[in-house]
């Protein structure tokens, strides 16, 4: 993952605001994950613990494939708050490489804006295990709208 290009960076207050609401969506706590931004350069999510539902990988008790490319979605598609935490967002490319089984009780994406088009943003993302290894590496293209999220700032439906 790269360094940001020029252009400003959110405030800590309003990605917390992004998070606190991202965090109250069904989809979140279904997957039981947790979205962070450890600094306003850098999107956080976290999955602790694993559930055994989320096992299967390789007919193991790895991570199945399908819950780290949800993971890598979500910390993908939220660096549309690294660069404007209130304009609506959305995932639209998605490429991922899985180099070695996600085990343990727990794991976490990380993600950072690469590049800054006119509409598109570029980004990376990683996933680490308990043991802060690699396992997959993500890119994708993030689109950013002109619209708000809501009147009251909240990007996720709960």
């Amino acid at each position: 993952m790269t360094g940001r290009t020029a252009y400003p960076l959110p405030s800590a207050a309003a990605l917390n605001r992004y998070r606190e609401a991202f965090n109250q969506s069904g989809m979140i706590g279904h997957f039981g994950l947790r979205l962070e931004f450890p600094d306003v350069e850098t999107v956080e999510v976290v999955l602790d613990p694993i559930l055994p539902t989320q096992r299967g990988g390789l007919g193991t008790d790895a991570v199945n494939g399908g819950v780290l490319a949800a993971i890598f979605d979500l910390a993908i598609g939220c660096c549309g708050a690294l660069y404007e935490p209130t304009r609506r967002s959305a995932t639209v490319q998605l490429s991922i490489e899985f180099m070695r089984p996600v085990k343990g009780a727990k794991c976490r994406a990380l993600a950072k804006i690469d590049r800054k088009g006119d509409v598109l943003l570029f980004a990376s993302s990683k996933i680490l295990d308990e043991n802060e290894v690699t396992c997959a590496t993500a890119t994708g293209l993030i689109r950013m709208f002109k619209d708000p999220w809501s009147a009251s700032l909240k990007p996720a439906v709960p």
